[in-house]
């Protein structure tokens, strides 16, 4: 099956956790941005509605009363298990979970959920998606959004949002930016998108921004390969001055003998055809003379 993360200002969406600091704050946003909020979950309502936004005990209620298709889950990482199987089973298509420190256990049970009900799942510890122009789930910057050709796909958050901001000065914006997160158990991967991307008429090359650790770099190279991905696609990869043997903050950042470096994913990448940037000024640089 081929994911498909496209979302656009008439998709429905929900926000659980919308009661909360974190998600009052992003729900506005979100909304300001062209997100079609139709909703909040709060189980503990003391009101119907939060900024305009009307309220629901659970996300059956709210599916009901909206035609809700995707949600952003603002919980904390003990309930975010629960709040992913209550949005499938309310039908849910689009879960965007940003997370962080949910236990793996739980992501574990949370990757077949989602699987298993053939619903597109970003996160954990992603800052979202979004379709530049059109509505954003999840917290990236407006700063660093604009519509265009680029597709991007970020393990880290931070960086990516240098890079869209860089490039966006420069006149190249982006088609869809998938945060899959760093976590080593998650929703969607890079090469799970791969299909999408190489059918996806509105984007003309791809980047991806990963980070050593795990294999996840590794298993993207040989999905382009598989796949006869036909378009540019660049990389950068952060850590590569990372000394070896030190244990890094990252959940993501583990490496595992013939795989997880620095040295081996760029041998990977470029082997299937990738640009490997040293650095964000020669991504940049990159990128602008094949798109400018």
């Amino acid at each position: 099956m081929t994911l498909n993360p496209r979302v656009d200002r008439k998709t429905p969406v929900i926000v659980q956790g919308a009661s909360g600091r974190a998600g009052r704050l992003h729900s506005r946003l979100m909304r300001d941005y062209g997100a079609r909020i139709v909703g909040g979950i709060s189980p503990r309502m003391e009101t119907r509605e939060i900024d305009g936004i009307p309220l629901f005990p659970d996300c059956h209620a709210a599916v009901a009363a909206t035609g809700a298709v995707a949600s952003v889950a603002l919980v904390g990482a003990m309930q975010l298990l629960e709040a992913m199987r209550e949005a499938v089973a309310a039908g849910i298509r689009y879960i965007v979970t940003p997370t962080e420190g949910a236990p793996v256990h739980d992501m574990l049970k949370a990757q077949r959920l989602a699987r298993e009900a053939g619903a597109v799942w970003v996160g954990p510890s992603t800052p979202g998606m979004a379709v530049p122009g059109e509505a954003k789930l999840g917290f990236l910057p407006d700063d660093s959004l604009k519509p265009g050709s680029l597709g991007i796909m970020s393990k880290s958050g931070t960086l990516s949002y240098e890079a869209g901001y860089r490039l966006a000065q420069r006149g190249i914006g982006q088609s869809v930016w998938i945060g899959v997160g760093g976590d080593p158990v998650k929703g969607v991967c890079f090469a799970d998108l791969v299909p999408f991307y190489a059918a996806d008429a509105q984007t003309r090359a791809l980047l991806i921004i990963g980070e050593i650790g795990g294999h996840e770099e590794e298993d993207f190279a040989v999905a382009l390969s598989a796949h006869g991905f036909a378009k540019p696609v660049f990389a950068l990869v952060a850590g590569r001055s990372a000394p070896e043997g030190v244990t890094m903050g990252h959940a993501g950042a583990l490496t595992h003998g013939s795989h997880g470096t620095f040295a081996t994913k760029r041998a990977a990448l470029e082997a299937a055809g990738v640009t490997v940037c040293s650095s964000l000024n020669e991504m940049v640089e990159n990128v602008c003379r094949r798109l400018a």
